[in-house]
């Protein structure tokens, strides 16, 4: 069974100079088993977003790069592409890029009765994800504590 975690850490260090040449980010790195099947999904951004043309051009890099050091052992489908509006926020570095912008959290455990909140980020401190609710309450979350954290989408 593939350790998948250490197999993005392994590729996501792979393909980072290539994506820092061509001007991109790597937001995210994942191989996960769906199914039969074992993806890699690399999500790309940059200033102003990422086309479908980044993608391509950065898939036909990166799949050079794979196919020569082979860094995992089974059958997987590679993709390229954005993080999404509602991207992730997962590294260190996106809680202070998107400080100010507005967030969901979504919790393993409810806290005050719930498992999910919205907020104003203020960012990471002392390993606890801070927001500011509506009502201008300051909430803290351990980071051990957080399923995930993406930007709010808000029509």
């Amino acid at each position: 069974m593939a350790n998948t975690i250490n197999t993005a850490k392994k590729v996501e260090l792979m393909l980072s100079k290539t994506a820092e040449e061509m001007n991109f980010e790597i937001a995210d790195v994942e191989f996960v088993k769906e199914g039969q099947n074992y993806y890699l999904r690399v999500y790309l951004d940059k200033e102003g977003g990422i086309t479908i043309d980044d993608c391509e051009v950065f898939s036909k890099m990166a799949e050079k790069i794979l196919d020569k050091e082979d860094p995992i052992e089974q059958a997987y489908i590679f993709e390229v592409s954005s993080p999404g509006i509602d991207r992730p926020l997962k590294k260190d570095c996106d809680f202070e890029k998107y400080s100010g912008e507005i967030v969901d959290i979504k919790l393993y455990k409810p806290f005050n009765g719930s498992k999910e909140f919205q907020g104003t980020l203020k960012g990471l401190i002392d390993n606890n994800i801070v927001i500011t609710d509506d009502n201008g309450q300051e909430l803290a979350f351990d980071r051990k504590s957080v399923a995930s954290v993406r930007l709010a989408v808000i029509f």
